[in-house]
């Protein structure tokens, strides 16, 4: 392994599994997450405020540095799951070194990397080239509480849309009822995404709003020729870290 990759740490939040991909088009498939800390927005149902709400937690005791040559050996132990980036907001990392170092070790893999993204921060050359690896982008709507212009960046949206032709990119919009679909149709159009790479969500920390708000987006999401997405984790280990 090289010098560069030694000294080089992220900021981790969580490291956990094999466990099951709960959301998206992997949901499932067994998998390693990875969670970094810091965002860059601050969408108010969010399920992981931990990694990044300082005014409610302590930041310095949920966010450790962690080696790189420690994380590659860690999903080294695991050959069979694919490996999940996940936040926070992951991009806000990528222009460091720690972030090409890891990139580095994920460049030899032979399995499937995802990673989680808002769909603010433009991907950089570095991160599109690990040849296995796509972009979950979840665009937040109007339901996060979070101002447009700091959640809709078009020239970042038009970038993961292109990869999104190219099988490299899914969209995943979480909704809070039937209501949200019209803005979800007003981005797939203004940016182009293809109708098989959009996911619909339900929002929901239990499994009964999960289940009952999936309910009610069912047959629009059908009839707008996306998918839908139900959170497994949420059904599953209700409430639970590291799951």
């Amino acid at each position: 392994m090289s010098a560069l990759v030694l000294p080089a740490s992220l900021p981790v939040v969580e490291k956990f599994g094999p466990t099951l991909q709960g959301e998206g088009p992997s949901a499932g498939r067994l998998a390693l997450f990875l969670r970094l800390g810091g965002c860059n927005l601050t969408c108010s149902w969010c399920d992981t405020p931990y990694s990044w709400d300082g005014k409610r937690f302590d930041l310095r005791k949920e966010i450790t540095r962690v080696p790189v040559v420690d994380l590659a050996e860690w999903a080294a132990e695991h050959p069979h799951a694919i490996i999940v980036l996940t936040g926070g907001e992951t991009l806000l990392h990528q222009g460091t070194d720690a972030w090409r170092s890891w990139m580095a070790v994920l460049r030899h893999t032979t399995r499937r990397v995802e990673i989680e993204t808002n769909g603010t921060i433009t991907p950089k050359p570095v991160s599109l080239g690990v040849p296995r690896l796509s972009f979950n982008v979840s665009p937040k709507l109007e339901n996060s509480g979070v101002a447009e212009d700091r959640r809709i960046i078009p020239d970042a949206l038009e970038a993961f849309a292109d990869l999104s032709h190219r099988d490299r990119a899914r969209f995943k919009f979480v909704a809070t009822g039937p209501d949200d679909l019209e803005e979800i149709a007003a981005l797939v159009e203004r940016f182009h995404i293809p109708p098989h790479a959009v996911w619909v969500m339900p929002e929901g920390t239990t499994g009964e709003r999960t289940i009952d708000v999936a309910r009610s987006l069912a047959e629009h999401v059908i009839g707008h020729n996306w998918n839908l997405s139900m959170r497994q984790h949420v059904l599953l280990w209700p409430g639970e870290r590291n799951r």
